[in-house]
């Protein structure tokens, strides 16, 4: 996995978790669900990466 995509991944999952807290914590359901987004798009692109991964090998 590149080391940057596999950083930005991480970075995209724990910012949506953060929001996602925030919008819970807040009673904000838009942010709840942009949290939400965030985090899946984080485990998307690390779920991408590790497939190149495994056929590179």
């Amino acid at each position: 996995m590149s080391a940057g995509e596999k950083a930005k991944a991480k970075t995209e999952q724990a910012q949506g978790k953060a929001q996602e807290a925030v919008g819970r914590a807040t009673g904000n359901e838009r942010m709840e669900a942009e949290g939400q987004a965030t985090k899946s798009k984080g485990d998307a692109r690390e779920a991408k990466e590790k497939t190149k991964d495994a056929f590179k090998h």
